[in-house]
């Protein structure tokens, strides 16, 4: 049996690249080094907690149309990258820890290899979107391969990494919601929005906060089994508070309607299956007898007035999704099939009233790229995305239901974005599978 199992692994694919001086053919679970478990956990903390707000104070405009290339891509896929390279070095055969990460994580190569072939495309055809196809899809892809190698560390220092700065950020936006003063407001090209003085946070945009925050209440709910009950709760109300003051509607409805459905659908199989914990049924009881008294102390500080201006008046964002579906008539189908001409789709975009963008992103990828590269994004993304939920158990279809619909409110991954990869590593640390938090609580013990 063990002259089979040593035959299998010099017959594999990873092993050829290796070379027989290789002591392993692919990295071993848990052999993470301390640069690259450090550099990982560097990478989540610069993702979450860096905006495009805080890279304009230190000169680097990476929100805006114009300035150096090299300032459009967020400073954490940089880092990531040097931590793959890092971490191909000291493999000792790079080219055989590519085929190695390759071979664990299929689809995520899959989506990279896609995303730089069109990323090429986009160059050739002078079309917009080159950071775009990197930050967008690029680096969650390079995430998820490294992250395959499991290491137990790596994953629980970055579960700290995300509650804290989640929990900084639902706390900062609360702040700039009763002060009236953003700290880190979202800027184009250096200019701010006075006109929106909805929370930024640390997320940078509203909306993105609203994204980032009502998957995060949700993987609270469904996920986050490492957490007490009681702090789990509290997290929920802090960050539900936050969305509040991000102002994103389509988030808020979304977070209550999902959230309440897969309470109610717990609830009702604790009742049937007899198994009710007392302690979490006695705390509902009490946080349902404070519900009230919150609601009237928040509505006379006027909490809910910011939320009720936003439902009353979106800013023509409803309209918005309206007219984009307007825009096809104007292109025949080989137009659609390869994508028009910028410079008449941008006129067409403001006649439409349409400044704000087209919020929708498999609307505006056909119109700005073609239905030939946004059915080869669509393929890889869809790969990508069952192979993320196989590495989670199972509550992460919540979480994952959420994502999908919070994609089509706005123009999302149609653009520049880290929201992928923020989705990604909210997926993988709080949706660690049972066998893994055991084996870190064991780790702990000893």
């Amino acid at each position: 049996m063990a002259t089979v199992r040593a035959a299998a692994r010099a017959s594999s694919p990873a092993a050829g690249w290796a070379g027989s001086g290789q002591a392993a053919t692919a990295p071993r679970v848990g052999s993470v080094d301390a640069v690259t478990r450090f550099g990982l956990v560097a990478v989540v903390v610069l993702l979450f907690a860096i905006s495009g707000g805080m890279l304009w104070l230190v000169g680097y405009n990476y929100d805006g149309l114009t300035g150096n290339p090299a300032t459009k891509i967020h400073p954490s896929t940089y880092l990531l990258v040097l931590v793959f390279a890092w971490r191909a070095c000291t493999f000792g055969n790079p080219v055989g820890y590519m085929v190695a990460v390759a071979d664990r994580r299929p689809a995520s190569t899959l989506m990279a290899v896609i995303s730089i072939m069109l990323l090429v495309v986009v160059i050739a055809r002078q079309r917009p979107g080159m950071a775009g196809m990197i930050d967008t899809f690029v680096t969650p892809a390079l995430l998820v391969m490294m992250l395959g190698e499991d290491d137990d560390k790596t994953f629980v220092r970055m579960q700290t990494v995300v509650h804290a700065i989640m929990t900084v950020n639902a706390l900062l936006a609360l702040f700039e919601f009763a002060t009236k003063t953003l700290i880190f407001p979202y800027r184009l090209d250096g200019v701010v929005f006075m006109a929106d003085l909805r929370s930024t946070a640390l997320q940078g945009h509203p909306l993105s906060n609203a994204t980032v925050t009502s998957i995060y209440v949700l993987a609270l709910l469904s996920g986050s089994k490492s957490l007490s009950m009681p702090l789990r709760l509290g997290l929920i109300g802090l960050q539900f508070a936050a969305l509040v003051a991000f102002g994103g509607r389509s988030a808020m409805v979304l977070t209550v309607v999902l959230g309440g459905c897969y309470l109610l659908i717990q609830g009702l199989r604790g009742l049937r299956t007899g198994r009710v914990n007392l302690l979490g049924a006695a705390l509902g009881l009490i946080l349902a007898a404070l519900v009230p008294v919150v609601i009237v102390l928040a509505a006379s500080y006027g909490f809910f007035d910011a939320l009720l201006e936003r439902f009353v008046s979106d800013s023509g964002s409803a309209n918005a999704r309206v007219e984009m579906f307007d825009l096809f008539q104007h292109f025949d189908l080989r137009d659609l099939i390869i994508g028009p001409d910028i410079d008449l789709i941008e006129s067409l975009r403001r006649i439409s009233g349409l400044e704000q963008g087209i919020e929708n992103p498999i609307i505006r990828l056909i119109l700005y790229q073609g239905a030939f590269f946004t059915l080869l994004l669509f393929v890889g993304f869809a790969l990508f995305m069952h192979e993320v939920a196989r590495r989670c158990h199972s509550g992460i279809w919540l979480t994952m239901l959420g994502w999908l619909i919070l994609l089509n409110t706005s123009e999302s991954l149609a653009s520049k974005t880290t929201l992928m990869t923020k989705f990604v590593v909210i997926a993988l640390v709080l949706y660690r599978p049972a066998v893994m938090q055991r084996r870190v609580a064991q780790g702990a013990r000893r």
